[in-house]
């Protein structure tokens, strides 16, 4: 069964076939839909930025066209650069991972949001104009309107962990006695290495609120700024 993209269908064969026009009309959708996505990313500063995801797009979606060319003129039956562009995209995108010296995991929703934008390129070039505009639509929403929700959902859960910064080690037992009393539990207390020669001692921790009806803080934001005013803390903040 044939399958007819309804905006390729509304706008004419030309756009279904392989000429100038719809390869003309494929490359101003890919790098359009991809400059806005890469603007969202490159206004809050991440790693990939606006040309990247412009040439991650751009590459998916020839790659894509270059398939369907050889099948018609040449009876190739597999995507292989399409498949190859995807794995590439997908080594590509895992480098933009990167792990902090305070054991964060940064740059992991750009890592997906390139290969993401690197399918959306793939559907672009095969002539998929509604789904292409749908999921671009889908992607942006989740990069721009998402991270809010998702940090008020984390400053609420009962589980989250914390960087710490101590003055001395002989703080340690102060701060778990402190911890206690604001009615939370550590499950876990790791040194951090990456501070051993800095006169700090330095720790990353893992916490759970016992009960949040009974603890005198209720937030995230509100147990870390209590932790910060205590003479003995030199900093704190929460991992994630």
């Amino acid at each position: 069964m044939m399958i007819i993209d309804p905006i390729a269908a509304y706008l004419g064969p030309w756009a279904q076939q392989m000429t100038w026009q719809s390869i003309l009309l494929r490359v101003v959708l890919t790098v359009v839909l991809a400059t806005i996505i890469g603007c969202e990313r490159a206004t809050k500063r991440h790693a990939a930025g606006l040309r990247t995801f412009i040439l991650v797009s751009l590459a998916s979606m020839m790659a894509m066209m270059l398939d369907q060319y050889t099948a018609q003129q040449g009876g190739a039956s597999l995507p292989l650069l399409s498949a190859a562009t995807v794995i590439a995209i997908a080594v590509l995108s895992s480098n933009s991972i990167l792990f902090s010296s305070k054991n964060q995991i940064k740059g992991l929703t750009t890592s997906v949001g390139l290969w993401a934008c690197g399918i959306l390129g793939l559907a672009v070039g095969a002539g998929f104009y509604t789904v292409s505009l749908i999921g671009f639509m889908a992607l942006l929403c989740c990069l721009s309107q998402f991270p809010s929700f998702e940090i008020y959902l984390k400053n609420r859960s009962n589980h989250f962990e914390i960087h710490i910064e101590l003055k001395s080690r002989a703080n340690l037992q102060d701060f778990i006695t402190t911890v206690r009393m604001l009615g939370l539990k550590i499950d876990d207390i790791e040194s951090n290495p990456a501070y051993i020669h800095s006169g700090l001692s330095v720790y990353s921790v893992s916490l759970t609120i016992r009960q949040r009806d009974t603890a005198k803080y209720r937030s995230h934001k509100e147990i870390i700024e209590a932790l910060n005013t205590l003479d003995y803390v030199y900093y704190a903040e929460e991992i994630g």
